[in-house]
Protein backbone atom coordinates (compact mmCIF):
# COMPACT_ATOMS: atom_id res chain seq x y z
CA UNK A 1 0.00 0.00 0.00
CA UNK A 2 1.05 3.75 -0.67
CA UNK A 3 2.00 5.95 1.99
CA UNK A 4 2.11 10.01 1.75
CA UNK A 5 3.83 12.21 4.11
CA UNK A 6 2.95 15.81 3.15
CA UNK A 7 2.04 19.11 4.86
CA UNK A 8 0.39 21.61 4.24
CA UNK A 9 0.36 24.69 7.11
CA UNK A 10 -0.90 28.53 7.29
CA UNK A 11 -0.48 30.01 10.28
CA UNK A 12 1.56 33.13 11.77
CA UNK A 13 5.04 32.24 13.73
CA UNK A 14 4.77 32.73 17.52
CA UNK A 15 8.64 33.88 17.89
CA UNK A 16 11.62 35.42 15.55
CA UNK A 17 12.95 32.42 13.25
CA UNK A 18 16.33 31.22 14.85
CA UNK A 19 19.23 30.54 12.02
CA UNK A 20 22.47 28.43 12.70
CA UNK A 21 24.80 26.43 10.54
CA UNK A 22 25.94 22.72 10.65
CA UNK A 23 29.27 21.81 10.97
CA UNK A 24 29.30 21.28 7.15
CA UNK A 25 28.36 24.90 6.58
CA UNK A 26 24.47 24.50 5.96
CA UNK A 27 21.94 27.02 7.28
CA UNK A 28 19.27 25.82 9.57
CA UNK A 29 16.19 28.00 10.56
CA UNK A 30 13.94 27.16 13.14
CA UNK A 31 10.11 28.58 13.40
CA UNK A 32 7.22 27.88 15.59
CA UNK A 33 4.00 28.54 13.69
CA UNK A 34 0.74 28.44 15.27
CA UNK A 35 -2.60 27.36 13.47
CA UNK A 36 -5.96 27.52 14.30
CA UNK A 37 -8.90 25.50 13.60
CA UNK A 38 -12.77 26.79 14.38
CA UNK A 39 -15.26 23.95 15.40
CA UNK A 40 -18.80 23.96 17.00
CA UNK A 41 -19.43 21.70 19.93
CA UNK A 42 -22.81 19.56 20.19
CA UNK A 43 -24.01 22.17 22.13
CA UNK A 44 -23.67 24.46 19.14
CA UNK A 45 -21.07 26.69 21.18
CA UNK A 46 -17.82 28.46 18.64
CA UNK A 47 -15.17 27.29 19.71
CA UNK A 48 -11.25 28.13 18.40
CA UNK A 49 -8.32 25.42 19.00
CA UNK A 50 -4.77 26.40 18.65
CA UNK A 51 -2.10 24.27 17.60
CA UNK A 52 1.79 25.17 17.76
CA UNK A 53 4.17 23.42 15.61
CA UNK A 54 7.92 23.19 14.89
CA UNK A 55 9.45 23.80 11.24
CA UNK A 56 12.79 23.33 10.54
CA UNK A 57 14.24 25.19 6.95
CA UNK A 58 16.57 24.44 5.17
CA UNK A 59 19.97 26.34 3.00
CA UNK A 60 19.17 29.19 0.96
CA UNK A 61 15.64 29.05 2.22
CA UNK A 62 16.30 29.12 5.66
CA UNK A 63 18.69 32.31 5.43
CA UNK A 64 15.91 34.42 3.75
CA UNK A 65 13.32 32.86 6.27
CA UNK A 66 15.56 34.26 9.06
CA UNK A 67 16.23 37.93 7.15
CA UNK A 68 12.69 38.53 5.70
CA UNK A 69 10.04 37.56 8.81
CA UNK A 70 9.76 37.96 12.22
CA UNK A 71 6.96 36.90 15.13
CA UNK A 72 3.52 37.44 14.40
CA UNK A 73 3.70 37.35 10.28
CA UNK A 74 1.94 34.68 8.51
CA UNK A 75 3.42 31.70 6.15
CA UNK A 76 2.27 29.16 4.39
CA UNK A 77 4.31 25.84 5.11
CA UNK A 78 4.77 23.28 2.78
CA UNK A 79 6.52 19.87 3.77
CA UNK A 80 6.24 16.52 5.77
CA UNK A 81 6.35 14.84 9.52
CA UNK A 82 9.62 14.36 10.68
CA UNK A 83 10.19 12.67 13.48
CA UNK A 84 12.77 14.32 16.19
CA UNK A 85 14.59 12.24 18.71
CA UNK A 86 17.20 13.53 21.40
CA UNK A 87 18.42 12.25 24.74
CA UNK A 88 17.76 14.96 27.57
CA UNK A 89 20.86 16.28 29.04
CA UNK A 90 18.97 16.39 32.60
CA UNK A 91 17.69 13.16 32.60
CA UNK A 92 19.51 11.00 30.26
CA UNK A 93 15.82 9.87 28.96
CA UNK A 94 15.12 9.52 25.19
CA UNK A 95 12.86 12.32 23.74
CA UNK A 96 10.93 12.37 20.67
CA UNK A 97 9.04 14.69 19.06
CA UNK A 98 7.04 15.44 15.67
CA UNK A 99 7.97 18.11 13.81
CA UNK A 100 7.45 19.49 10.14
CA UNK A 101 10.75 19.65 7.97
CA UNK A 102 10.08 22.28 5.39
CA UNK A 103 10.46 22.36 1.49
CA UNK A 104 8.90 25.17 0.78
CA UNK A 105 7.82 28.56 2.65
CA UNK A 106 5.72 31.49 1.38
CA UNK A 107 5.48 34.78 3.12
CA UNK A 108 1.76 35.80 3.03
CA UNK A 109 0.50 39.22 4.03
CA UNK A 110 1.08 42.58 2.24
CA UNK A 111 4.38 44.61 2.60
CA UNK A 112 4.80 47.27 5.32
CA UNK A 113 2.64 45.29 7.44
CA UNK A 114 3.03 44.11 10.95
CA UNK A 115 1.58 40.39 10.38
CA UNK A 116 2.95 40.19 6.75
CA UNK A 117 5.79 39.72 4.30
CA UNK A 118 4.17 39.67 1.28
CA UNK A 119 5.73 40.78 -1.86
CA UNK A 120 9.25 39.33 -0.87
CA UNK A 121 11.33 36.96 -2.62
CA UNK A 122 9.61 33.88 -3.32
CA UNK A 123 11.08 31.16 -1.13
CA UNK A 124 10.81 28.33 -3.60
CA UNK A 125 14.63 28.13 -3.70
CA UNK A 126 15.47 24.56 -4.80
CA UNK A 127 12.01 23.48 -5.19
CA UNK A 128 10.66 25.56 -7.46
CA UNK A 129 10.93 24.25 -11.22
CA UNK A 130 11.98 27.38 -12.48
CA UNK A 131 15.08 26.95 -10.01
CA UNK A 132 15.37 23.18 -11.49
CA UNK A 133 14.62 24.34 -15.50
CA UNK A 134 15.56 27.01 -17.70
CA UNK A 135 12.41 29.56 -18.69
CA UNK A 136 11.61 28.19 -22.37
CA UNK A 137 10.48 31.25 -23.85
CA UNK A 138 6.18 31.88 -24.52
CA UNK A 139 5.18 29.84 -27.93
CA UNK A 140 1.52 32.03 -27.81
CA UNK A 141 0.40 35.94 -26.89
CA UNK A 142 -2.24 37.77 -26.99
CA UNK A 143 -3.20 40.16 -29.61
CA UNK A 144 -4.14 43.36 -28.95
CA UNK A 145 -7.37 44.62 -26.79
CA UNK A 146 -6.92 40.85 -25.47
CA UNK A 147 -7.95 39.60 -28.10
CA UNK A 148 -6.99 35.50 -29.73
CA UNK A 149 -4.09 33.88 -28.99
CA UNK A 150 -1.87 34.54 -31.78
CA UNK A 151 1.46 32.50 -33.07
CA UNK A 152 4.92 33.70 -31.96
CA UNK A 153 8.39 32.53 -33.35
CA UNK A 154 10.30 31.22 -30.46
CA UNK A 155 13.82 32.02 -30.90
CA UNK A 156 15.43 28.77 -32.21
CA UNK A 157 12.95 29.41 -35.34
CA UNK A 158 13.18 33.24 -35.92
CA UNK A 159 14.76 34.13 -39.44
CA UNK A 160 16.64 36.90 -37.63
CA UNK A 161 18.49 35.05 -35.19
CA UNK A 162 22.28 34.66 -36.78
CA UNK A 163 24.10 31.71 -35.29
CA UNK A 164 26.65 31.92 -32.35
CA UNK A 165 29.87 32.19 -32.90
CA UNK A 166 32.29 29.98 -30.85
CA UNK A 167 33.43 32.88 -28.47
CA UNK A 168 30.03 33.27 -27.68
CA UNK A 169 28.82 29.76 -26.61
CA UNK A 170 31.43 30.01 -23.63
CA UNK A 171 29.56 32.96 -22.07
CA UNK A 172 27.47 31.79 -18.97
CA UNK A 173 24.74 33.93 -20.11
Amino acid sequence: MASVNKVFLVGNLTRDPELRYTPNGAAVCDLGVATNRYYTTKDGDRREEATFIDVTVWNRQAENCCQYLKKGQPVHVEGFLKMDTWDDKTTGEKRSKLKVEAERVQFLGKRGDDGGGGGMPSQDDDYAPSAREPRRPATESRGPANGPPRSTPTPSNSPSRRPATEDEEDIPF
